[in-house]
């Protein structure tokens, strides 16, 4: 039994406007969840005073991109939402696990790459879709508490960022839910608090699967941290709507 936090689905359609109107994007009920019109949530894809210049000027760009091109900037909260906006109560219990400790109230549970709060310190990131293209963009300034290797990022926190960025594509560009397999080979160490740019696309959907691939380098591409080999398959699912509260 697939649990109701998987229970969403999300379709993409798009439409041009009239004499060069901008892209007019239609979400189903269902993608509310996902990308909510209303929240108090704190959108920590937002930029603060810790992004670099790249990091700053290649969100503006693609803010812009946002207006005429189909891409969409996805928010991002600490923990998963809900058709109104709120985040999830805590962690389902598993056998074995007591869970009594965690509140409703406070959120205990939180996605992973938004577990560090304090702003510059841990995954300083935003991702950006586009659904005709079925191709994703994620711009990630790790901070000192991902450092590995003195002064260079810790390669999990890397492959942690690239996995998120793997999963909303394929969730979004076609049901993609569960990591089949996940692939990468280091080439580079990555400087503490550098701007790193991650490429990620659909290659196919085939045998309710999506093949993806990522290449990961610096804005002016002189710099890859990673081989081009590394890629990502995600299971392609049919999954139920969710049932009115």
């Amino acid at each position: 039994m697939i649990r109701r936090g998987f229970q969403v689905a999300a379709r993409l359609g798009h439409h041009r406007g009239l004499l060069g109107d901008p892209l007019i994007l239609i979400f189903p009920a269902q993608f509310s969840r996902f990308l909510p019109e209303k929240t108090d949530l704190k959108d920590d894809a937002l930029p603060d005073a810790s992004w670099c210049l790249d990091m700053l000027s290649l969100d503006q760009e693609f803010l812009e991109k946002t207006k005429s091109s189909g891409w969409i900037k996805l928010p991002s909260f600490k923990g998963k939402t809900q058709p109104n906006g709120a985040v999830s109560g805590p962690c389902p219990p598993f056998s074995g696990c007591d869970t009594a400790h965690l509140s409703p109230d406070k959120g205990d549970c939180r996605i992973f790459t938004r577990c560090i709060q304090v702003e510059g310190q841990g995954f300083e990131y935003v991702i950006f879709f586009q659904p005709s293209k079925k191709k994703s963009v994620c711009l990630f300034q790790p901070g000192p508490y991902l450092e590995g290797p003195p002064g260079f990022t810790h390669g999990g926190s890397l492959a942690a960022m690239m996995d998120e960025t793997f999963s909303k594509t394929a969730f979004l560009a076609g049901e993609g839910l569960f990591t089949l397999s996940f692939n990468i080979r280091f080439k580079n160490l990555i400087p503490m608090s550098s701007l790193v740019v991650m490429d990620i696309e659909v290659e196919k959907i085939e045998d309710q699967k999506l093949y993806m691939s990522c290449i990961a380098h610096s804005r002016d591409q002189q710099f890859t941290p990673t081989h081009p080999s590394l890629a990502g398959v995600f299971l392609q699912l049919q999954l139920e709507e969710e049932s009115p509260q």
